[in-house]
């Protein structure tokens, strides 16, 4: 039912019992995984590498940390490159989410799942 030739108008009885069956294991996998999705951290950098940041599972920012130089910067430059950190961080909490997620449901594509949700949600049909 997944993948580009998606057409909500066509959709068979097949293709919700395959929807069901994958929702149902991605429930499951999430009852056993909570343990594993709680120790992601997120960790990332700016551009100068002045600012590092670290995150949650959730995006929560967990802490910032500073470097000399970044003292010296103006505070629109230091706000940009702590978004930009922070930013950095909650791909990586994200990458590691979708990697557990492929580990634990080989052909799953969270990535390409979000997108044909998207643009399901949008009327676009894939």
């Amino acid at each position: 039912m997944f993948g580009p030739q998606l057409d909500p108008t066509h959709i068979r009885d097949e293709d919700l019992d395959e929807a069901a069956q994958q929702g149902e294991r991605m429930l499951a996998w999430l009852e056993t995984a909570r343990e594993e999705l709680e120790q992601v951290i997120g960790a990332g950098e700016s551009p100068s590498g002045q600012v590092r940041a670290r995150v949650d599972p959730n995006g929560r920012v967990l802490d910032v940390a500073y470097g000399a130089r970044a003292l010296r910067m103006g505070s629109l430059e230091l706000a940009d490159e702590t978004l930009a950190a922070v930013r950095v961080a909650g791909a990586d909490a994200e990458r590691q989410i979708h990697d557990l997620m492929r580990e634990a449901m080989p052909g799953y594509d969270p990535v390409a799942a979000r997108a044909e949700l998207e643009g399901l949600l949008d009327g676009e049909p894939h």
